[in-house]
């Protein structure tokens, strides 16, 4: 991965202005589907990345989940535990990668999902990309992804650094997680114009949104009909959501008769397997932030 440069081989610009992170050619994820997932920070989008990289192994696939977030609890309910980023293992060798092993940093969670959690720069300094990038690079030295059916990168908050948007240049489609509220929606107009910009040069598109902890879509449907965007599924705001997370444990650890769990077990089965079936691109168009608060606010 480098930075645009003049003088570096990779020159094409991501975006209007855009000064970033960049992905070289070869080390595109070639094989698998590839999804990401982006939303608000504290949305649930790494419960929802959890719950549906289980729901793919249920269905039978080959799953690799990575946590794009210093914070690195991506897939602690899969496996238990916070498991050491690859950034950890990669000061522990003094960055010489080639000292690594598969068993070093990735590990296997719930129903054979293999787990990764990239991790991120110190606070203030370093790239988000290139620890994505540095992340992808291992998992193709080392063959990890030639067994791989789906691969999900579940990454943090909002869309406001080109780094954090490296996932979108490996990935096939994007999905939003958002609430029915404002800061999320907010949120979710910010990253839908971030894919629009990556899919003049990558091969990433646009899947839809996914309605979390929330009663009611009436404002996500209302936001998703005037900008071009679906909503994919619906998940309720339920206590056994929350409480899996607690135990750290999917939800299809959870006793089915808990109130909404088989309702939710269900609704991710069913994501999972029209995101493997295929859904269509769409081509988004975002709002300006002004017209966002006009669009979303009360009177």
């Amino acid at each position: 991965m480098n930075l645009i440069d003049p003088k570096a081989k990779f020159t094409p610009p991501d975006g209007e202005g855009s000064v970033q992170v960049q992905l070289d050619p070869s080390d595109k994820i070639k094989g698998a589907k590839v999804f990401a997932v982006y939303g608000k920070g504290g949305i649930g989008k790494s419960t929802t990345s959890s719950n549906l990289s289980a729901a793919f192994s249920k269905l039978g696939h080959r799953v690799l989940q990575i946590g794009c977030d210093p914070k690195h609890d991506s897939t602690f309910t899969l496996t238990k535990k916070l498991m050491p980023t690859v950034i950890d293992v990669l000061e522990t060798v003094e960055f010489h990668s080639e000292e690594l092993r598969p068993e070093d940093y990735m590990f296997e969670g719930y129903n054979g999902v293999m787990c990764v959690e990239a991790g991120g720069p110190p606070a203030g300094t370093g790239c988000g990309g290139y620890v994505v990038g540095q992340t992808v690079k291992l998992l193709k030295q080392h063959h990890l992804l030639e067994d791989t059916d789906v691969v999900i990168f579940d990454v943090l908050g909002d869309v406001v650094c080109g780094g954090f948007a490296a996932p979108l240049q490996h990935a096939d489609r994007a999905l939003v997680v958002a609430a029915n509220d404002f800061d999320s929606i907010f949120a979710m107009n910010r990253i839908a114009a971030a894919i629009n910009a990556k899919a003049k040069n990558y091969d990433v598109r646009l899947a839809g949104v996914i309605a979390n902890r929330s009663r009611e879509t009436d404002e996500i449907d209302r936001f998703a009909e005037a900008t071009g965007l679906k909503r994919l599924a619906h998940f309720r705001d339920v206590d056994a959501i929350r409480r899996s997370r607690l135990k750290k444990c999917t939800l299809f650890e959870m006793d089915a008769s808990d109130e909404g769990v088989a309702e939710a077990q269900a609704e991710y089965l069913r994501l999972a397997k029209e995101l493997w079936d295929g859904v269509d691109p769409i081509k988004s168009q975002p709002m300006k932030d002004r017209d966002i608060f006009d669009f979303l606010g009360f009177e």
